[in-house]
């Protein structure tokens, strides 16, 4: 089931168990993931986006393997708050996405997400040939912590 509010989300997972953040691009879907708890969000890997069937097949094994009870979809918004195409591209895919999963989808707003990965990046010295292969997955840190810190004050 798919939960525009963070706070219908939150009540629809189980009391623990980690969630996946999804930082969903036109040509990569960066993933990070929690602790069982819910406090951390760690970045964990970027999927080279194919076919849906393909991707949705990628990121299910994931979340079977590691034991996902949520999924937490970064909403690309415009800076005015608005919607465009990208919001609208991500919202497909979840709806696609939930008809092969029981998984609770949440979205959260990830404007300056990877602003902020790439900040970190910086700041981490790291080389513009390594951040290009890692940016989607730390902007989907970035994301699912947020909506982490979110979630434990509802």
């Amino acid at each position: 089931m798919i939960h525009d509010e963070i706070a219908d989300f939150a009540s629809a997972l189980p009391g623990a168990g980690a969630l996946a953040g999804l930082d969903f691009g036109e040509k990569t879907i960066g993933v990070a993931v929690s602790d069982g708890m819910r406090q951390v969000a760690t970045p964990l890997e970027t999927i080279r986006r194919r076919k849906f069937t393909q991707d949705a097949e990628a990121l299910l094994a994931l979340t079977t393997a590691r034991g996902i009870t949520g999924l937490i979809l970064g909403l690309p918004r415009n800076m005015d708050g608005t919607e465009g195409p990208r919001c609208q591209k991500t919202r497909a895919f979840a709806r696609n996405l939930s008809r092969l999963t029981d998984l609770p989808i949440g979205y959260w707003d990830e404007r300056l997400s990877t602003v902020a990965a790439e900040r970190a990046l910086l700041e981490a010295d790291t080389s513009r040939a390594k951040r290009s292969g890692v940016i989607d997955h730390v902007a989907a840190g970035y994301i699912l912590q947020g909506a982490l810190d979110r979630m434990r004050h509802l």
